[in-house]
């Protein structure tokens, strides 16, 4: 048995045996008692036991050499970072991460069953004189990272959903996980069933790939067994906002390279910034996985690639955004929850169309966030009605209702080499959508009309209206909508892009949004119904719903023959 065996020497041999001797068919029902017949036939079918790890701590580089010869084990390269094990070893101790220098090996091994796997070795070098002699021996003794690893051959999320859920139903629960940017691997942890055989009691499920949004979810599974933690979590997100605000505002990114690192003193010199507190600031994001820590600097993740301000899909101006004014404005929530009066409005003295368009540089970085937003609708140049609309003999025209700098309505046109575009909007933005439909080739095919809802111009053939309703208050909503149904010819579809609240309660990106936007704007997000509601108030109705990116949907609207507005 594994954990009556003395030194990390007789630890690995152990390990290295029992890597040799085990298969997938007879491992999983091990660990999950319980599991058998087509069950286990599927789970074996969608992830295959690829090793066993453990914790090892030498005094040096000559001694995990010598243990690794000694076990018949031959690493492929040097130790490369592992950030998981790092971070859980150093909430474990309460020891700060960058202090602990974590490596990871795989040396393979030739199997009983002709298969060939390999034994996960966790480094973390600890001479006599380093003051991590308690943390080694604790270690040793409890062997927290000790585990074996399943890997998915087929990462698809559908199939790591059923996986997860698979393990649950057999007792095992989520112990944590993390991404590893320099595998471009995702690690679900388990805590196997109280009633599970053998010597190990945690287990992997290795994902190639990025799949931190699922691994989102098993995190917060795994949190809400610690609530202490949990809330502390919670309540330092306000943290989290400013380091992202201040990352971009100071335009760190645009100093960082997502393929080589940039040294702190070059980060500090072309960022003007000082050289500790930069260094502080870095550090919370690499917690994050904004940027990576290597050993000659930092490098920016696919995550904060995103923030610079020469990014395809950048959203820095997000970023500046949510860490500014609505920052700001936010610290009167409970004003807003008190007297039902906007934050924004009490605390900047206007409502926040007013304070945006008074100054020109704020307006503008309005205007960017929203094109940000934009980005995150990708599919809906291809819904049905606008493929049609492009297809009709002339080509269709399709109406950007308040339609900003013009991102949504240049990607439709791009995508529609036939369509034309009209874009009504406030004199300066339909000033800057001009410009930058001009840069897309675009503005040869549009107009640009400036003025208010009451001035939807006629005879479109397609109407969008892109998260504009989510601003106001229903009455405002059914002026919004009436005087798009009186624009509308009778064969003309409205495009209505929103958040929209699951009606189950369940978790949803709405949910928050109608937050801000109840503190921010004094409007809200709704519920289909709602939205049906209000599209019949305005002598339209609701034909159907799309799902988009980020829970979103496209809400497709044609008028009510029935009705009279």
């Amino acid at each position: 048995m594994i954990k009556t065996l003395s030194g990390d020497s007789s630890r690995l041999r152990a390990t290295v045996d029992f890597v040799k001797e085990q298969d997938t068919a007879t491992l999983l029902p091990l660990l999950l008692p319980g599991l058998d017949g087509p069950e286990l036939r599927a789970l074996a079918e969608r992830c295959r036991f690829s090793h066993a790890a453990l914790l090892v701590l030498p005094d040096d580089a000559t001694a995990l050499r010598t243990m690794l010869a000694d076990c018949g084990l031959v690493a492929d390269g040097p130790p490369q970072p592992s950030v998981v094990v790092r971070e859980r070893l150093a909430a474990r101790h309460r020891r700060r991460a960058a202090d602990l220098d974590v490596g990871i090996l795989r040396p393979p091994v030739e199997c009983h069953d002709g298969s060939r796997r390999t034994v996960e070795v966790f480094t973390l070098t600890a001479p006599p004189d380093s003051g991590l002699a308690p943390l080694a021996a604790h270690e040793r003794e409890h062997q927290h990272e000790a585990h074996v690893a399943f890997e998915v051959t087929a990462p698809d999320p559908l199939v790591l959903r059923g996986l997860c859920a698979a393990f649950a139903r057999y007792g095992a629960t989520p112990d944590g996980g993390g991404y590893n940017p320099h595998e471009n691997g995702t690690v679900f942890y388990f805590a196997a069933s109280p009633e599970a055989k053998g010597d190990y009691r945690r287990v992997e499920l290795y994902v190639p790939g990025d799949h931190r949004d699922l691994l989102a979810d098993h995190l917060a599974e795994h949190r809400a067994r610690r609530p202490a933690e949990t809330l502390l979590r919670l309540l330092t997100g306000a943290w989290t906002t400013q380091a992202l605000a201040a990352f971009a505002g100071l335009c760190v990114p645009d100093h960082l390279a997502a393929d080589r690192a940039t040294t702190l003193d070059d980060l500090t010199r072309a960022t003007d910034t000082s050289p500790r507190h930069l260094a502080t600031l870095l550090r919370y994001l690499a917690m994050l996985g904004v940027v990576d820590r290597q050993e000659d600097g930092f490098r920016l993740t696919a995550l904060g690639t995103l923030l610079r301000a020469d990014a395809p899909d950048s959203m820095r101006a997000l970023a500046l955004m949510y860490g500014g004014p609505f920052y700001q404005s936010f610290a009167g929530l409970d004003r807003t929850v008190r007297t039902g009066e906007v934050a924004f409005e009490h605390h900047f003295g206007e409502n926040h169309f007013d304070h945006f368009a008074r100054d020109p540089e704020l307006a503008a970085l309005f205007d960017r966030s929203m094109a940000a937003g934009s980005r995150m609708f990708d599919p809906l140049p291809s819904h049905p009605v606008l493929t049609a609309a492009a297809q009709a003999p002339g080509g269709g025209t399709v109406v950007d209702v308040a339609g900003g700098n013009g991102e949504l309505l240049g990607r439709i046109l791009t995508a529609h080499p036939g369509l034309h575009g009209v874009l009504l909007e406030r004199p300066h933005a339909a000033e800057a959508a001009r410009r930058l439909l001009d840069t897309a080739g675009c503005a040869a095919r549009c107009s640009f009309r400036a003025g208010d809802f009451a001035d939807v111009p006629p005879g479109g053939d397609v109407y969008v209206l892109s998260r504009i309703l989510h601003d106001w208050d229903d009455e405002r909503c059914r002026t919004i909508l009436r005087h798009c149904a009186r624009a509308m010819p009778d064969h003309a579809d409205l495009l209505v892009v929103e958040r929209v609240l699951p009606a189950d309660g369940s978790y949803s990106l709405a949910t928050a949004w109608d937050l801000h936007m109840m503190c921010n704007v004094g409007g809200r997000e709704r519920t289909a119904d709602h939205y049906a509601r209000l599209f019949a108030d305005a002598g339209l109705a609701l034909v159907d719903r799309t799902p988009l990116p980020l829970d979103g949907s496209v809400l497709h609207v044609r008028k009510d023959a029935a009705a009279t507005v």
